[in-house]
């Protein structure tokens, strides 16, 4: 690919601007005409078809043919080179990585899900992060300088803008994304909060459709929500928008591992249900995995929905418990935000209708009638694959736009 572009994006220059909202375009809605490119951006049609021209012996763009339409000249339809850039995205579980290639118009081109890792805010966990990225790019057969942006997706407090992470990974006062390029041989990196990304790779691949106003929920071992208002994902100033798992709800005595007492995810989350049910099984409670519970083995989240999922009654009221705590807070969000999609996501989400029947009919209770009837409830169509999917599209729109 010739850099030669992204060299000017990094200056300013008012030409690269265009081209990087013209990519941009692209992105968002796959090919066009120059007819349609040159209204929505609001340029003339000879502008547009210069930069178009320009981008196309560039590299960037690919005429893909005329466009039948009825009566009159057939126009020609442009749009992304998938060979001109490759991309990848890192999405850290707890005890796994899900790790992905797309090439520049977002096909995935290889996906590697599972890898194992245990998540631990240590330097050693860092390199060993960095080591499987490493191993991940050296078995690509795609030309390696073609490998613009890597993602990396992290929980908890993260500034996409500035690189940093407060929560995970904060070892001296540098942004990590730069301490991450470093040890993957000056590749460019970015990082972002895992559920945003979740909820950017369901917004561009996933269940939604026409929808611009989102809130994505993450049930997974923590609880977050990711927010797109407009087509645009909201970060907040410093990117830490979407805290919701930390709103003090309860009168507990629970401590978060936030700190403090009381978050919503100390009774609606992975970790909620997993604490609920290790209490639960050695109060003599019956359940698939009291036996390993009370042997002192180590039992996964993964764990617990498989046991969901195969009928067991003890975890299918954590889950249904669960289920309606959220719906409660969920109703609020709706009567904030009237999105037109709320979607259920991340690790619980896993068990389908066994959490999103009581979500529902606790939204149902809790919002307003005039106000809820916008908000259509969905389940992730993306799945377990949500968060690598976000992660490889994001190191593409990163490398073009800033949200």
């Amino acid at each position: 690919m010739n850099i030669q572009l992204l060299q000017e994006i990094e200056r300013g220059t008012k030409s690269a601007l265009i081209k990087k909202n013209i990519i941009n375009y692209y992105i968002q809605n796959g090919s066009s005409t120059i007819t349609e490119l040159s209204k929505e951006l609001d340029l003339s049609i000879p502008t547009v078809t210069k930069l178009i021209g320009e981008m196309y012996d560039d590299g960037y763009i690919n005429d893909y043919g005329k466009l039948e339409t009825t009566g009159g000249r057939y126009p020609n339809l442009y749009g992304l080179n998938p060979e001109s850039g490759y991309f990848i995205g890192v999405d850290i579980k707890q005890s796994a990585v899900n790790i992905g290639l797309i090439n520049f118009k977002g096909d995935m081109i290889d996906l590697t899900m599972g890898v194992s890792y245990q998540m631990q805010n240590t330097p050693e966990a860092l390199n060993r992060l960095c080591n499987i990225i490493l191993d991940f790019i050296d078995k690509q057969t795609v030309d390696k300088n073609k490998i613009l942006n890597i993602n990396v997706n992290i929980s908890g407090r993260v500034n996409p803008e500035s690189g940093y992470s407060y929560s995970i990974f904060y070892f001296e006062e540098r942004p990590l994304a730069d301490i991450i390029s470093e040890k993957l041989n000056g590749y460019k990196v970015t990082i972002d909060n895992d559920t945003r990304a979740m909820t950017y790779g369901e917004y561009l691949a996933g269940c939604v459709n026409s929808e611009k106003n989102i809130i994505f929920v993450n049930v997974s071992w923590g609880l977050a929500i990711g927010i797109i208002i407009d087509g645009k994902v909201y970060t907040g100033k410093s990117g830490f928008a979407g805290e919701f798992g930390h709103m003090k709800i309860y009168d507990n005595e629970i401590i978060c591992h936030c700190g403090k007492k009381g978050c919503l995810e100390t009774e609606a989350s992975g970790h909620a249900m997993h604490r609920r049910l290790f209490e639960l099984a050695q109060e003599g409670g019956s359940s698939l995995l009291s036996e390993k519970i009370l042997k002192g083995d180590n039992v996964t989240l993964d764990e617990i929905i498989a046991a969901v999922n195969k009928e067991d009654v003890l975890c299918i009221d954590l889950v249904e418990e669960i289920g309606r705590k959220l719906g409660e807070q969920i109703a609020g969000l709706i009567n904030v935000f009237n999105p037109e999609m709320v979607i259920i996501g991340g690790t619980v989400s896993m068990t389908e209708d066994y959490i999103m029947q009581p979500i529902k009919t606790a939204i149902r209770k809790y919002s307003l009638n005039l106000v809820n009837k916008d908000s259509t409830i969905s389940i992730s169509k993306l799945k377990d694959k949500a968060g690598v999917v976000g992660a490889c599209l994001l190191a593409r729109t990163r490398l073009f736009e800033i949200y």
